[in-house]
């Protein structure tokens, strides 16, 4: 295997954008002035979303679904979402919980089907005017990500996240090993150049020459560790894959924007002096925040009612840090990933979603205050869009080949119960909350 609904509402947003319009909008990148991105000199804020799973189901393969994908593309302009968050990297893992199939191996040898899905997923996102957020790897292990790379170099040997024998932190502090290993990071660094240095099979053009494609991430979630101790003591190393990793990017891509893809304080031991520092390169062009108050103990699923209002207070008080070192630092600020249980803890898309619903009302709401009174805020993705994906099992347990057929890739990867985040198409409410956002953070086409 491995080689070297609204689709009228879509229809009618770009009709009334014009062809000109478009085309004009397509060849303009996006771009930093201070604290806000601009396109061709005008304002861009935007609605997004996380998508993942893009370049898997843009796949023309048994597990992907090009006419799904274009359909759930339409469903998401058609709420006015402008911007994709996109996995664009997997290592083939030993690791229990990383998806499969992989895009690469580390040596050099990648999935053809998964490259051109991506290809397909970029050119389907240009027809559309959205931007793409791709991030290169990740911290985690659900697609194979650091763990997996310190495993080519260490004779094999690894952690399963959650492994009983292994309890946190130690997996995010072994983890923290892979930035001092320069050979570790060079397996990932000629991935970035195998990435970054592709042209579109569909489109013929460069990917660094796509203004489709907004910003490339360092990864998904990096951290310098899980504990104090070893956290700190990796900072140097940490710091230096940040600088080193934007440089190389910058260099391949002088046109597209750099980001961390960082949790912020949560990914920085709760040190605002990791977040300035990490953040304050030149490299990196704006700040990323990420805030999930059930997996940080904030609030109980199974006790919305009673747990709420306490987390509401984190969430804002959250929120309202990274606004601040946003501005000290003077750089834009995107809140790329945010997610809540449904009502009574049920991954059932049936389930109600009346506290999911509060909560993107309140992300959401401080977004356009900020925007409001000038601040660095300049857009956000939601964790994530399932749209007609539905698990393939009553317990709602991902199963290796479920994907058969492109309708099991959801907005929660398969280490995590299927459902527990993502909104699917018949979550009205929610869709309702999102597109009443999109418009009101909405920047007229450049």
């Amino acid at each position: 295997m491995f080689t070297r609904r609204e689709v009228v509402g879509a229809g009618v947003a770009l009709a009334l954008a014009g062809p000109a319009a478009a085309a004009k909008t397509r060849d303009r990148f996006v771009e930093r002035d201070g604290i806000r991105f601009t396109i061709g000199g005008k304002p861009y804020r935007f609605a997004g979303a996380n998508m993942w799973y893009g370049a898997w189901l843009g796949a023309d393969a048994a597990y992907g679904d090009r006419e799904r994908l274009k359909r759930e593309l339409d469903a998401l302009a058609a709420m006015g979402i402008t911007n994709l968050r996109v996995l664009a990297s997997s290592e083939k893992s030993p690791l229990l919980n990383a998806v499969e199939p992989a895009m690469h191996d580390g040596h050099g040898h990648y999935d053809p089907a998964l490259l051109s899905g991506l290809d397909f997923l970029l050119a389907e996102m240009g027809k559309r005017q959205m931007r793409a957020v791709l991030y290169l790897t990740n911290f985690w292990e659900w697609s194979g990500g650091m763990m997996t790379y310190l495993s080519y170099v260490d004779h094999g040997r690894f952690i399963n996240m959650n492994d009983p024998a292994h309890p946190w932190p130690e997996f995010p502090d072994h983890v923290s090993r892979f930035y001092g290993r320069a050979d570790a990071v060079a397996m990932y660094h000629n991935h970035i150049r195998a990435i970054v240095g592709r042209t579109n099979r569909v489109t013929g053009m460069a990917y660094a020459n796509d203004p489709t494609i907004m910003a490339w991430q360092l990864a998904n979630e990096p951290r310098p560790g899980g504990s104090d101790a070893v956290g700190l003591a990796a900072l140097p190393a940490f710091k230096a894959w940040v600088q080193g990793t934007a440089r190389l990017i910058r260099g391949l891509a002088p046109r597209q924007l750099v980001s961390t893809g960082s949790e912020g304080l949560k990914g920085a031991l709760e040190r605002e002096a990791i977040v300035k520092a990490e953040h304050a390169i030149p490299e990196i062009d704006y700040l990323t925040c990420h805030i999930w108050p059930l997996n940080w103990g904030w609030v109980d699923a199974k006790n919305l009612a009673g747990t709420e209002q306490a987390g509401a207070a984190k969430v804002a008080d959250y929120i309202a840090q990274h606004i601040r070192i946003a501005t000290e630092l003077g750089k834009p600020l995107v809140i790329e990933e945010f997610g809540y249980p449904r009502d009574g803890g049920s991954y059932d898309p049936s389930a109600a979603t009346a506290f999911k619903d509060r909560y993107y009302r309140q992300i959401y709401s401080a977004v356009e205050a900020d925007v409001a009174r000038g601040g660095p805020i300049a857009g956000t993705n939601f964790w994530a869009w399932s749209g007609e994906g539905r698990a393939a099992h009553a317990d709602h347990r991902f199963v290796a080949g479920d994907v058969t057929g492109g309708r099991a890739w959801l907005g929660d990867p398969p280490h995590e119960p299927q459902g527990w985040y993502g909104v699917f198409d018949s979550d009205a409410s929610t869709r309702a909350i999102i597109r009443a956002h999109a418009a009101a953070i909405a920047t007229p086409v450049a």
